[in-house]
């Protein structure tokens, strides 16, 4: 297994960029929607996940997959259950790290800052547009608690749609987080492990840019 391990390596060849200087710009959220963007438009499957790191009360970190869902005047939004892992530990924590990975495009984006919940009528109406399967799960599923079944799961679904014959509302348990950058670091593979890092720093209302090594 370990000299399995070792032997997987990619010298990242397969692309002729430009060089990034020349794209990079002075707003992290003009580049962040160009290369998402791109992705999409490469046909990167689901481009718009990415690993949400969170901390709890003891210190201890954890990452799941989460989808971004909207960019709103220059904040990223997913949504989950407040009552989950990662809702627990926002509540004693704020501090979140978002890391998107594209291996497709050798690339990735570090974004470091602070967490909110988003206001009602926002987590309102993106509720509104989910299908209504995923409406009942969001009742249905007591998300990170112990799950006895998939019985006992697939009869709350059951419950709750019968409860909701009709039009489905947003549990008050679930909705929106707003992630306020205030680091933003791009990552393009380059040859020789001598990648291109370029990091977006907040300070007041601005937000100063430079180069990493690799």
């Amino acid at each position: 297994m370990e000299d399995f391990l070792e032997d997987l390596r990619n010298d990242h060849r397969d692309f002729d960029l430009a060089r990034l200087e020349d794209v990079v710009g002075t707003n992290p959220f003009d580049l962040f929607n160009q290369w998402m963007k791109n992705a999409v438009d490469k046909g990167v499957a689901e481009a718009n996940a990415c690993v949400v790191s969170t901390v709890d009360t003891t210190g201890q970190p954890s990452g799941r997959i989460v989808y971004l869902k909207e960019l709103i005047n220059g904040e990223f939004i997913f949504y989950t259950n407040y009552h989950s892992h990662k809702g627990k530990d926002l509540a004693g924590n704020n501090k979140i790290s978002m890391l998107f990975f594209w291996p497709a495009l050798q690339q990735q984006i570090r974004i470091d800052g602070l967490c909110y919940k988003v206001p009602e009528q926002v987590s309102d109406a993106y509720f509104r547009s989910r299908p209504r399967g995923s409406k009942i799960g969001a009742w249905a599923s007591n998300q990170s608690e112990q799950l006895i079944s998939r019985t006992e799961l697939e009869q709350r679904v059951h419950e709750y749609a019968e409860k909701f014959p009709g039009e489905v509302p947003r549990p008050p348990h679930w909705g929106g987080y707003a992630v306020r950058a205030e680091l933003v670091e791009f990552w393009q593979g380059r040859p020789s492990r001598l990648h291109d890092r370029f990091v977006f720093k907040k300070e007041g209302e601005n937000w100063n840019v430079g180069r990493l090594n690799p």
